[in-house]
């Protein structure tokens, strides 16, 4: 079977000798949705590729993309802890990921002979030359689009936006947030040197955004929530309870999508506000990761449905 040959929907699912592979790496990954999200959506392109997840320590993290870049895999997505130390081991950096400082997606890309590099994706066979891994970010045009399709907004600008955390996830949502207009935005972290390092970034490529550090004293139109706490049933709520219930915010947008409602949610709707989980970004960046591994438009019903189905029965 050729490289890139396509089967159809109906066909023996199994794998072969052609099938190539994309896959997500993270520490844990049990909970990802993304490969059933991707697979549903190369199978809808009827593309002979498996998706896969594999659990990969931090230590190993170089390692293991080099070892996909040898075993010819098309490209990867990564996510916790992933996303900050892959900027210093991919081949080429996207000037996007660069500005965002943060990588979720890695498209190998091989040498064509009339001389630009191009996705091994878009190969008509398994590339016999030199293959490079480059990384870019699809995260956070993801997060700006799913935050306006889930509350109905046209525009951010003019928002207010409380975002928690300052790891990879919420530095590349807050310096893509300060592109939309916002009229401030107001950083809570653990540690706060990190949310200080933020602000500073934040100030320089973009000025005109009002950056503070602290829980507001008034309400905003929209909190965010960018770090890890809400995965297990045992965290603690990754903002201030009683902030919360006194502020009650418009928005709240938790990026984590499993569990499905997670401590925040059901705190933010409690206090009347509206609520959604992070399944809307997830799906957007993985069709836009998609769209650059095949070159072609994602299918973006199929892939959604797939994810609602993974995520809620």
């Amino acid at each position: 079977m050729p490289y890139n040959q396509r089967v159809s929907n109906d066909a023996d699912d199994s794998v072969n000798a052609s099938t190539r592979y994309c896959a997500v790496f993270g520490h844990p990954v049990r909970h990802s949705a993304s490969p059933a999200m991707q697979n549903a959506g190369l199978r809808a392109l009827g593309l002979n590729w498996r998706y896969l997840a594999f659990d990969v320590h931090p230590d190993d993290l170089r390692a293991a993309i080099e070892g996909a870049r040898r075993m010819g895999f098309i490209g990867l997505n990564l996510t916790v802890p992933h996303k900050l130390a892959a900027l210093e081991m991919v081949d080429v950096l996207d000037d996007e990921a660069r500005t965002l400082g943060s990588v979720n997606t890695i498209v190998f890309e091989a040498l064509d002979p009339s001389g630009p590099w191009t996705p091994v994706g878009g190969l008509d066979a398994p590339p016999n030359r030199e293959v490079r891994s480059r990384g870019l970010n699809t995260d956070a045009d993801a997060l700006v689009q799913a935050l306006k399709e889930e509350f109905d907004w046209e525009s951010l600008g003019g928002a207010t936006v409380l975002l928690l955390g300052a790891g990879g996830a919420a530095r590349a949502a807050a310096l893509r947030l300060a592109r939309e207009g916002l009229a401030a935005l107001y950083l809570v972290n653990r540690t706060q040197g990190r949310a200080a390092e933020l602000a500073a970034e934040i100030a320089k490529s973009c000025p005109g955004t009002r950056t503070i550090l602290g829980y507001p004293p008034e309400s905003v139109n929209l909190v965010i929530n960018a770090t890890s706490l809400g995965l297990k049933a045992e965290d603690p709520l990754p903002i201030d309870a009683q902030w919360l219930q006194t502020r009650r915010p418009r928005f709240v947008y938790d990026m984590i999508y499993r569990p499905m409602e997670t401590g925040l949610l059901r705190a933010a709707r409690s206090a009347g506000g509206r609520a959604a989980n992070g399944a809307g970004m997830l799906l957007y960046q993985g069709t836009r990761a998609l769209e650059l591994w095949t070159g072609r438009p994602a299918p973006v019903k199929v892939m959604r449905a797939a994810l609602e189905k993974n995520l809620y029965g």
